[in-house]
């Protein structure tokens, strides 16, 4: 399968604590990956790699073997308007209404606003959100708030998706369509997703692959059911949710 994504060698450092020690890791074409991992383990800081909110001590990121890092500005422009996230709060503007919210990011690229009303329209259909458009953010659940988040990134045609935390905060039938929702964006408009997770339920369920992060380093990377048969006893205790157990519990 095609590579959408690879990372090379990734180092980061934040003073003189080490956060990423020497990532590898490719993502393919339409898949759904999983990154879990302790809090604190660089989950996030994987993600803020990718959008280019960080850059990287040493190492380098490809998109569609176009290499991200230390390119210049057209280039990395370029790649990312190919790349949505949703945020773990949704982050909407709280003095936007829900179709202000949507249409944000493609006003900004001045789109018609015929075109722009059919965008929001479609794609809050597509997050199953019709007719909330002249509601306030304030008004919603939050998990509609994570569905709107979700419909404003999608509006601008991303090719891939990332997604931080995109369950916590919501009770398991919320996260459930969630859930639904990151795989019907693979499905349907063939979006290459990465999840960042705690939510091991959700992983099982959605991820075509899982990637374990500790101390800086991915310790696993395999289907669901692999890292269900493995016998490390790190992976072990985190995936069970074991207090004792080879990692240090804060």
């Amino acid at each position: 399968m095609k590579e959408k994504i690879r990372i090379e060698n990734l180092h980061k450092s934040f003073a003189d604590k080490i956060v990423l020690d020497g990532i590898d890791l490719a993502v393919r074409e339409n898949e759904i990956l999983c990154i879990i991992g302790k809090s604190g383990s660089g989950k996030s800081v994987i993600l803020k790699h990718l959008i280019g909110l960080l850059s990287p001590d040493s190492g380098a990121i490809y998109v569609d073997n176009i290499q991200f890092t230390g390119a210049s500005e057209p280039t990395r422009i370029g790649i990312q308007s190919q790349i949505g996230v949703l945020f773990q709060g949704a982050a909407l503007f709280d003095s936007m209404n829900i179709y202000d919210n949507v249409a944000f990011g493609i006003r900004r690229r001045g789109a018609a606003e015929d075109d722009v009303r059919a965008t929001v329209t479609a794609m809050l259909a597509h997050v199953g959100l019709s007719h909330v458009e002249d509601k306030m953010p304030s008004e919603l659940s939050g998990g509609m708030q994570k569905r709107v988040g979700l419909a404003r990134a999608i509006a601008m045609k991303p090719r891939i998706m990332l997604y931080d935390e995109p369950t916590t905060g919501v009770d398991p039938i919320t996260a459930g369509a969630v859930d639904r929702l990151i795989q019907k964006m693979r499905d349907t408009l063939g979006i290459t997703s990465i999840v960042v997770t705690h939510d091991m339920r959700s992983a099982y369920h959605i991820a075509d692959r899982i990637a374990m992060l500790l101390h800086g380093k991915i310790i696993f990377l395999g289907s669901p059911d692999e890292i269900r048969a493995t016998d490390d006893p790190r992976i072990r205790q985190f995936i069970e949710g074991r207090a004792h157990g080879p990692i240090r519990v804060a």
